[in-house]
């Protein structure tokens, strides 16, 4: 039997089945981490969460927001609350949670070693027609040998980014309600400004006519002219501060178009007569510093990945292979296969 000189190869690659492994549910949920983050929240501020992740869930906030806001006098609490549901900046940080849960998932799940078979053959299609069949079996070793540094980080990232929505919710939720209190009191300024220059413009009218009949000298008529001209100013410039309030507090609760179509009081409200005391007030507010809690995370993240970088840095994939080789050669007489 006589081969030709051009060998061609076919390569089967079979990925074998990964070992059973048990997954956390808190990573391969839907809304992984976001049920975390909405429950403190809640029990933080009261206030309701969602997690926009398709077109529909899009379109189904807007429509609830509109319903809250647009052509309605809204309150501090009517603005968080659309802020919380609107703000697609918020958004991203649920999103990132859900990277994170990704990649935590990614990480506890090990890597399935991979058979592969070639045959070396002479150029026809029939596999009887081979000259060489070889076989090898890989695993890596270096991702079995840091799995469980790695599952610990990577969990460690998840509960960091789920705090670090936490976070990102409670400082939206400050941001709006201090820009509603800015717009309101902004408005309340134009409005006294506005009664100042009503009173004003009174006087200046007065002024004039007692100087046409010689009550009043050209001086005081000027000065009455003067100030009722800086008020003229002030209540500009207060006009426009409120404008730029209100536009603030818009951009937080993620509204365009028609859906500024909104107003705030002209005034705010009265102060309590009295404030509740409160007991341990630097202990509760330290307990309840995320930013705190997200940075302790980081140190417990830089002891998780402790020694990882050693042992990744210069190599990253480290292979364990067993193989086998099959060799059929001709002869005169006949076909002889050798095993290797």
């Amino acid at each position: 039997m006589r081969f030709r000189s051009l060998p061609i190869i076919v390569g089967v690659p079979l990925v074998l089945g990964a070992c059973a492994t048990a997954i956390p549910g808190a990573y391969t949920d839907p809304n992984a981490g976001f049920a975390t983050v909405s429950g403190q929240t809640s029990a933080a501020i009261g206030k309701r969460t969602a997690f926009a992740q398709t077109q529909a869930q899009n379109d189904a906030l807007a429509r609830e927001v509109r319903a809250m806001v647009q052509g309605k006098t809204i309150s501090a609490d009517t603005a968080v609350q659309a802020a919380l549901l609107n703000n697609k900046g918020l958004q991203a940080s649920y999103a990132n949670v859900g990277l994170s849960a990704a990649e935590a998932w990614q990480q506890a799940t090990p890597e399935n070693p991979v058979v592969s078979i070639g045959f070396l053959g002479i150029g026809a299609a029939e596999l009887g027609a081979y000259r060489a069949i070889e076989g090898l079996i890989a695993t890596n070793i270096l991702d079995a040998r840091t799995r469980k540094q790695r599952v610990a980080l990577a969990d460690v990232n998840f509960r960091t980014a789920q705090l670090e929505a936490v976070n990102d919710t409670l400082t939206l939720a400050s941001q709006t309600r201090r820009a509603w209190i800015n717009a309101v009191a902004a408005f309340e300024t134009v409005s006294y400004l506005k009664r100042a220059k009503a009173t004003s413009d009174a006087g200046s009218e007065l002024a004039r006519k007692l100087g046409e009949t010689g009550a009043l000298n050209k001086a005081g008529q000027a000065r009455e002219q003067a100030f009722n001209a800086e008020l003229a100013g002030q209540l500009a410039q207060a006009r426009l501060t409120a404008i730029r309030a209100k536009e603030d507090l818009t951009r937080l609760m993620g509204l365009w178009g028609a859906d500024v179509d909104y107003y705030v009081p002209d005034a705010l409200p009265a102060l309590p007569r009295s404030v509740g005391r409160i007991a341990n007030v630097e202990a509760k507010a330290l307990q309840n510093r995320f930013d705190l809690r997200v940075a302790k995370l980081g140190l417990e993240a830089q002891a998780a990945a402790f020694g990882l970088t050693d042992q990744t840095r210069l190599v990253t994939d480290l292979e364990l292979i067993a193989g086998f080789e099959a060799e059929r050669e001709a002869e005169d007489g006949g076909t002889s296969v050798d095993c290797h």
